[in-house]
């Protein structure tokens, strides 16, 4: 099952020790995430993903945010350097689930 989703989202730092970079992937892209991969989760409830922000294409997973009920996208240090991404920016990015 394919799928691809286009939207725009601002950048945030996961609070705690360690805190990591995200985007919240919008309520209803992630209530249409659910609805449609019910069932073929992995582990934790993550989906294998490729996501495109600017001229940077790469492979990662998405992770269900039991608090906000929806799904996070984690941004790797490699990726915001090379986007010049940086927390509180807002990014435009295309997201794609092929399960």
């Amino acid at each position: 099952m394919y799928a691809q989703y286009t939207f725009t989202a601002p950048v945030g730092l996961y609070p705690g020790k360690g805190g990591w970079y995200f985007v919240t992937i919008p309520q209803d892209v992630s209530d249409d995430i659910g609805t449609l991969f019910q069932g073929l989760s992995r582990g934790w409830g993550s989906f294998s993903a490729t996501v495109t922000i600017g001229d940077t294409r790469w492979q990662t997973s998405i992770f269900p945010d039991k608090a906000s009920a929806t799904f996070l996208l984690p941004l790797k240090a490699q990726i915001r350097k090379k986007e010049e991404i940086a927390e509180g920016d807002t990014i435009s990015l295309l997201l794609e689930l092929d399960v």
